[in-house]
């Protein structure tokens, strides 16, 4: 069981890619398992001997390349949109990160055209005030194509066949919104090249998988969005196009569940989400623009500001019943520290009466009234702490509260943007690792 994997628990934007940096120095493969480039992890690391700090940005790529000795896989689950991999790749390495020989994509993954993503938006044009608000990159086009078996996946590219397939899924879309504005045959010629430089990334990312757990290798999976994003188990219909449970790990990658050994929940001290969508427990006042403005929430890949509310553990324990957590990562803590009081949602009720559960129907979702507890705050700054002892005792108050309601046991907590600010409730903050080739 040398599998971990790290989800995000909420609505995304929990900041997965730290603990994601962090594990993967101790690991030999970081997977993606779901998603595509419409994922957003900022990674900010001290490099060279002046441990000056650096900021990566990856979207489609693994994060946990950052660290040079662990190789990523963009795994059979994933969308994949070429351009957009060469463009993050290329610019990863124009900051000095070094991913020869280390980065690989199954050849079973669905690959993103541009035409997707112009009808991403064209769709979202037809729902009107009911949009979903997605980042219009591609990614739900793109898994219907492949839920409707007319998508095609990398090893396409190599197809003799690849154009006669691609002139057919395009007309496809032409039936269905119409004779829109689309260089086919430029586009096939473009995509030509493009297999060429990808061809040396492509592999039998099952087997792959399989052979290093096998071998004895350490594997972490970074799940890209949230619980709350989910397919089945989010806010439906105002969800990402994929499975981002601990289902979507065994299906994006091939393993079955007992290859994974842990799996760990990244939880925001408080809530937020991007687009479209019920938000229980959002703030649209000035504590709301307090956790915006201090929590610098901005999305890394679309720029967009995000909906800022209280923690919502009725979100919580409904993420953690799916995905059986054995710890939990509480991250941006620091965000908290100049409130005099924390409100943290417990209790869903409607005309009075609580819900057993997180409700499917997002009508019935439209009435809850939140039941809140009232925390004491710390006021005090935290982000220079470098062990949990240290912590402000009201600090450690409201993290108690989250594991007797949740149930589940915090092992993680970040206190700060860097690498560094990752406190463990029981390891000191030791020292960095330098990125390669800086």
């Amino acid at each position: 069981m040398s599998v971990t994997v790290v989800l995000g628990a909420q609505w995304g934007d929990e900041g997965k890619g730290k603990l994601v940096d962090i594990l993967a120095a101790d690991m030999d493969v970081c997977a993606r398992c779901a998603g595509g480039n419409n994922a957003g992890h900022t990674i900010v690391v001290p490099v060279g001997p002046e441990r000056i700090k650096k900021t990566f940005a990856f979207h489609l790529l693994p994060s946990g390349l950052v660290n040079p000795k662990c190789t990523g896989l963009i795994g059979s689950g994933v969308v994949v949109h070429v351009p957009s991999f060469f463009a993050e790749l290329d610019a990863l390495e124009s900051q000095g990160l070094d991913c020869s020989n280390r980065l690989f994509i199954s050849d079973r993954a669905h690959l993103v055209f541009d035409f997707h993503q112009i009808v991403d938006g064209l769709k979202e044009v037809e729902l009107g005030g009911s949009s979903i608000g997605t980042t219009k990159k591609g990614i739900g086009p793109t898994y219907a194509c492949k839920a409707s078996r007319s998508g095609m996946r990398i090893h396409h590219l190599f197809d003799d066949t690849f154009a006669e397939k691609f002139r057919k899924l395009l007309e496809g879309r032409f039936k269905r919104f119409g004779p829109f504005e689309y260089d086919v045959e430029g586009e096939i010629v473009r995509y030509k090249a493009l297999a060429e430089r990808l061809q040396p990334y492509v592999i039998d990312g099952l087997t792959y998988m399989h052979t290093a757990i096998a071998s004895g290798k350490k594997v972490l999976v970074e799940g890209a969005n949230a619980l709350m994003l989910d397919l089945d188990f989010g806010t439906y219909p105002f969800v990402t196009s994929s499975s981002t449970s601990i289902g979507g790990v065994c299906t994006g990658l091939g393993i079955p569940p007992k290859m994974v050994g842990k799996t760990i929940g990244v939880v925001k001290a408080y809530t937020t989400r991007v687009g479209g969508g019920p938000f229980p427990s959002e703030q649209l006042n000035d504590i709301g623009v307090h956790l915006q403005e201090v929590g610098r929430e901005y999305g890394t890949t679309t720029g967009r500001r995000r909906r800022c509310g209280w923690l919502d553990l009725v979100v919580l324990k409904h993420s953690c019943l799916i995905n059986g957590y054995d710890s939990l990562n509480i991250t941006k803590l620091d965000i908290l520290d100049d409130l005099p009081e924390i409100k943290v949602g417990v209790k869903y009720l409607v005309d009075g009466k609580e819900l057993s559960g997180f409700p499917a129907d997002l009508d019935v979702l439209a009435k809850v009234e939140v039941e809140y507890v009232t925390l004491p705050g710390w006021k005090t700054p935290i982000t220079e702490i470098t062990e949990y002892d240290a912590l402000p005792e009201n600090c450690k108050k409201y993290l108690a509260f989250i594991e007797e309601v949740s149930g589940v046991p915090i092992e993680w907590i970040g206190v700060g943007p860097g690498r560094e600010s990752m406190l463990s409730k029981s390891v000191k903050r030791t020292g960095t690792t330098n990125v390669g080739g800086t």
